[in-house]
């Protein structure tokens, strides 16, 4: 069925509402538009669904859910998973909870069982519910830290890490054949919950997800030390760390956290930020405002769902700085490792995993702390693959992260964890400040005893149809040779075939393959990554650089951007 076929159907459909058939009828003279919204459904990207909230097949929207989420009952159902049920949560976000209600009644009325939180909670502890209820499965509504105008739908399973590949596929296969308006079950609420179908999620699975959290501090001897000479701001940007982050930071002795008033409150529309991303530093205008206001040293963000965090911080002179994911991640690496062995808890065969574009410092301060590293593909499924993978090994993982500034500390949850995240960020800020330090001291410190490492990622946007082709002719380029870099290269590693091509013409594999990513590496250890990426319109370049003086990996990080420019 085309587009223009599919625009029909739905305009008929009886199904719709008012409000929704008028929204379609304002459209009917605008072809693009018509062709952005049917011309094909929402895809499963390394993070389930995500896209803008519209009426349309390609939109966020009460039919989409319902369609994915019978597909997600069939799947539960097949693996013999009704009565462990699936947990359900959401975030801040413009009819979160309308669409988490939606999904609780299609799994309700296909005889699933469904524990539902009573409202929005950060996504880790959505991985962590699955994990201790015994759940076959999770769904979380929330499309992180995209602008207002989207939402989303992560896909969970029963080890708490987002769908692996082959249950993508298979909820994607089902998707095809469920009738988006009338192929997919549904019931009444307060009846699935007296027949208990519908079990509500409250305070009593907060209070064992923040004991898990508080597991995980190493030393908290500097906090009670420092006592009121430590204090940070915290903001979580009108999403769900609202209540968890403070909370936790409060159990384990932290009494001077100032939270940004004007964010506290959850709120879809985020009406004091441009963007929501915690990566974007205009974000941080109102907490810096108030770190200024209040003399502190460290400032703290969570994202809509509370499943990533960034961190600012001030040097001696008074400037406040954005540390990077990079950066953040390295810091805490090299906290975690130190600590652990400071205070005899290191575990027998520790490890690591970091995604291959995130900086080499990680890998660096592994090998001369003898940590081992795994590498895997960006997104946290893969993360937890690894994880799951090494810990079945006798291995322990100690920490994981990716560069957009998702860590996970802790074996109880496999997502990225920004609650447990701030938590340790806290913990190393207090370590850091008994010493006189900032966390701008500590990361100087670091390029020092491991090296000169400077990263970049450049993010150029290409919405709808154009795009997609732009970005599809833009990798076959590179792949062909036709946009030839700056500077000799040592080897060429396309993660689609999984093949490495060195220079001397010699062809290897690689472990890691099927996946839309090219590698360019330098004969200094430097390298180019570039992705499309897997959740919005965008397509990634990934500058990791490093030189025996930090001048000389600022200089091939100017360089290798400007090659990005001019493509």
């Amino acid at each position: 069925m085309g587009y223009m076929e599919e625009y029909k159907r739905w305009l008929a459909a009886p199904e719709l509402t008012d409000a929704e058939r008028e929204e379609l009828r304002g459209i009917a003279d605008d072809q693009k538009e018509i062709e952005s919204r049917f011309y094909a459904p929402l895809a499963f990207g390394t993070a389930g669904l995500r896209g803008t909230m519209k009426v349309g097949l390609h939109h966020m929207n009460v039919y989409v859910v319902r369609q994915v989420t019978q597909a997600m009952a069939e799947l539960a159902i097949s693996a013999g998973g009704a009565e462990r049920g699936v947990a359900v949560a959401h975030d801040s976000r413009i009819n979160s909870r309308k669409f988490a209600v939606e999904a609780a009644k299609v799994l309700a009325a296909n005889g699933v069982k469904v524990l539902l939180f009573d409202d929005l909670r950060p996504t880790p502890e959505l991985s962590f519910a699955i994990r201790k209820y015994g759940c076959i499965a999770g769904i979380n509504i929330t499309a992180s830290h995209n602008p207002r105008e989207y939402n989303g739908y992560k896909a969970y399973w029963e080890d708490g890490a987002q769908l692996p590949p082959e249950h993508a596929d298979t909820v994607e296969r089902a998707v095809a054949n469920i009738d988006i308006f009338t192929g997919a079950k549904t019931c009444d609420f307060d009846e699935a919950k007296e027949k208990g179908l519908i079990k509500i999620l409250g305070a009593e699975t907060d209070d064992a997800f923040l004991d898990c959290a508080l597991g995980e501090t190493i030393d908290l001897g500097p906090v009670g030390r420092m006592g009121d000479k430590l204090s940070f701001v915290y903001t979580p940007f009108h999403g769900a760390g609202y209540k968890l982050v403070p909370e936790v930071l409060r159990r384990a002795g932290f009494t001077n956290v100032v939270c940004v008033a004007s964010q506290m409150v959850p709120d879809g529309n985020f009406p004091t930020v441009a963007s929501p991303n915690p990566e974007n530093p205009e974000g941080f205008a109102c907490a810096l405002e108030t770190a200024k206001e209040h003399g502190v040293s460290l400032i703290i963000g969570t994202d809509p769902d509370a499943d990533r965090v960034a961190a600012m911080a001030r040097d001696k002179s008074g400037e406040y700085h954005v540390l990077s994911g990079n950066q953040t991640g390295a810091l805490l690496l090299d906290y975690i490792i130190n600590a652990r062995v400071r205070t005899g808890k290191m575990p027998e065969k520790p490890f690591a995993v970091k995604s291959i574009v995130s900086s080499d410092m990680a890998t660096t301060i592994c090998e001369k702390n003898g940590v081992k590293m795994y590498e895997t593909f960006t997104g946290f499924k893969f993360i937890a693959e690894r994880i799951n993978e090494r810990e079945a090994a006798g291995e322990h993982c100690i920490f994981s992260f990716e560069e957009s500034i998702g860590y996970l500390i802790g074996g109880y949850c496999r997502d990225k964890d920004a609650v447990t995240a701030t938590l340790l960020i806290a913990e190393m800020a207090a370590y850091y400040a008994e010493k006189d330090m900032t966390l701008i001291d500590a990361i100087a410190v670091l390029y020092e005893k491991y090296g000169a490492f400077c990263e970049k990622t450049i993010n150029k946007v290409m919405p709808g149809l154009d795009g997609a082709e732009k970005m599809r002719q833009l990798m076959a380029d590179l792949r062909a040779g036709s946009r030839p870099l700056p500077i000799p290269t040592a080897y060429i590693v396309d993660y689609q075939p999984g093949e490495k091509r060195n220079a001397d013409g010699s062809v290897e594999k690689v472990e890691l393959h099927n996946s839309d990513v090219l590698c360019y590496g330098f004969e200094d250890g430097s390298k180019l990554l570039i992705r499309p990426s897997g959740t919005e319109p965008k397509i990634k370049f990934y500058v990791l650089a490093r030189g025996e003086k930090m001048a000389d990996a600022e200089a091939l990080r100017d360089t290798l951007t400007a090659y990005v420019d001019s493509l």
